[in-house]
């Protein structure tokens, strides 16, 4: 177990092709392609938390019913700091860097004062993020880097902030039917206001512009006020519906006060999270069309989330699906010394990642009594009256144990059925992949011994007339010694296994990917 986390990775630039066993469909062509942190290690400095080691990029590309495998490291400027210093200079979320101790003391006093706004890093390990005919790594940081997805070589960088002035992004952006990527971040202190910016990047520029980035084009959408001006809530992701956006704001929040003076009191930014478990969590509902927020005010228990899995509106309601736990205690599990031989045995989830349902009526009537409840979907979700006219929600819950979820994103803002997802029992490390019928709560699973699977994404196949008509695809790796990991392919339908493609090499558990048809890198290349 302390291999699959802590051992740095090697690279593999160079295709090596896999060997494929089973049978794989004929019409699929192109390119998965994955990211997640590979190097915890640099000279003698190591990383405190495993989200944030160097980000490692992956591929298996499909081509003519042969598989190939590559990876390279992103040649962030955090990497090549990193690199050239042999040591770690630049901080991340769980891991505070240093100056030099030879260093003389005015640089350090310097050091020390440059750091109460933080410059983050440019480490995009989460996510891949399509915008046009290019490609970008993500995290949670206003910077992104575009990267080549068949050579895996990294090109330039981008900052948000040049364009829209936000300080942190997420990572799970949606696009919409034109290719637009709609995005939230969180706008720190901006003229003395903390807000949350919905952000749009358009899919193409103008054709007399065409020298341009689509970033010169971004536009904000609109702006929510963050309840609290020094302690905006922290988010991993939002939700999407035709005419909604759906934006959770929890009680999981992070304090301006102490990112400002964590480098100088020596701790790392994520000790600047806090779970306040006696606050409600708070809905917001944006009008795509008006651009406003719904005035109504829904909410809910505190909860932690980072993911969302889909939304989609029915009869006037809002129905939005999500996983949530009931504290903070997901990310403390990541910190690399309790990812070690006793990692089995010593890290039990305290809240297990639960799969709700939650159904909000915009649409009700405005003198119903309060008590009562508004939701008129057949559904145990309940949104009750309070006295001071919010409204009180309760979700139904469809199931327990998974994270990573994955729909079929034809559906995406759409009534669906089916999740994707990695199961989890004993911890947070999947073991087991598993495919929910969100109307009927039926699950069906794929495992083996010693077997890691990654999120487990979906793909049509041509033409696909029904949800699950297509594949899924997981990366997973292996603990045991003699064992190679193989990249698993899924009939999406039946769950059964078609075929794997196994590779010698040390492979990474990474977090997010996309897969890209082969018709979109020719429309890259081009």
């Amino acid at each position: 177990m302390e291999t699959i986390f802590n051992r740095n990775k090697e690279e593999h630039p160079e295709p090596i092709r896999a060997e494929v066993q089973g049978q794989l469909p004929t019409w699929l062509q192109g390119v998965l392609l994955r990211n997640g942190p590979g190097m915890h290690t640099i000279g003698d400095t190591k990383y405190s938390h495993w989200f944030d080691g160097l980000a490692l990029l992956h591929s298996f590309t499909f081509k003519n019913g042969e598989v190939y495998y590559r990876s390279k490291y992103l040649r962030s400027d955090t990497y090549n700091c990193n690199i050239e210093a042999n040591r770690i200079v630049v901080s991340e979320f769980g891991t505070m860097a240093y100056p030099d101790p030879c260093k003389n003391i005015f640089a350090k006093a310097f050091s020390y004062l440059s750091h109460t706004i933080p410059e983050f890093t440019d480490n995009c390990l989460i996510n891949i993020m399509k915008s046009g005919d290019d490609y970008y790594a993500t995290s949670e940081t206003n910077f992104i880097r575009k990267i080549d997805p068949q050579t895996l070589e990294t090109l330039e960088k981008v900052d948000y902030s040049k364009y829209v002035a936000v300080n942190l992004a997420t990572s799970h952006p949606h696009y919409d039917s034109a290719g637009n990527i709609l995005n939230m971040g969180t706008s720190i202190v901006d003229k003395g206001k903390t807000k949350y910016l919905l952000f749009k990047i358009p899919s193409s520029v103008p054709e007399k512009e065409k020298k341009k980035s689509c970033f010169k084009h971004m536009e904000v959408v609109c702006s929510i006020p963050s309840r609290s001006l020094l302690q905006p809530s922290y988010y991993h992701s939002f939700g999407i519906t035709e005419n909604y956006i759906v934006f959770i704001e929890q009680p999981f929040k992070l304090d301006i006060v102490k990112l400002a003076t964590a480098y100088i009191r020596g701790v790392n930014w994520a000790s600047c999270l806090a779970f306040h478990k006696e606050d409600k969590t708070w809905f917001h509902f944006v009008d795509r069309k008006t651009k406003k927020e719904i005035s109504t005010k829904f909410c809910t228990d505190a909860m932690v989330l980072y993911h969302h899995i889909n939304a989609y509106e029915e009869d006037g309601h809002v129905v939005f699906d999500i996983i949530a736990y009931k504290d903070n205690s997901l990310y403390d599990m990541f910190y690399l010394k309790k990812l070690n031989k006793d990692f089995e045995e010593n890290n039990k989830l305290t809240s297990i990642p639960t799969c709700k349902r939650f159904v909000v009526p915009l649409q009700y009537d405005k003198d119903a009594e309060v008590g009562s409840n508004l939701v008129k979907l057949p559904t145990s979700a309940t949104a009750v009256k309070e006295k001071d006219g919010s409204i009180y929600c309760q979700p139904e819950i469809l199931c327990e144990g998974i994270e990573l979820p994955r729909v079929n994103y034809d559906y995406n803002g759409k009534k669906y059925k089916y999740v994707y997802a990695t199961e989890v029992q004993w911890s947070p490390v999947p073991t087991k992949i598993a495919k929910l019928n969100v109307q009927t709560k039926e699950i069906l699973h794929w495992g083996e011994e010693h077997c890691w699977p990654s999120e487990p994404i979906f793909v049509p196949s041509p033409g696909a007339r029904e949800e699950d008509e297509g594949v899924v695809l997981t990366c997973v790796v292996v603990s045991e010694p003699n064992k190679a990991p193989f990249l698993l392919i899924l009939d999406a339908k039946t769950f059964k296994e078609l075929g794997r493609a196994t590779v010698n090499v040390e492979m990474h558990l990474d977090l997010h990917g996309v897969f890209i048809p082969q018709n979109d890198l020719e429309a890259e290349t081009e």
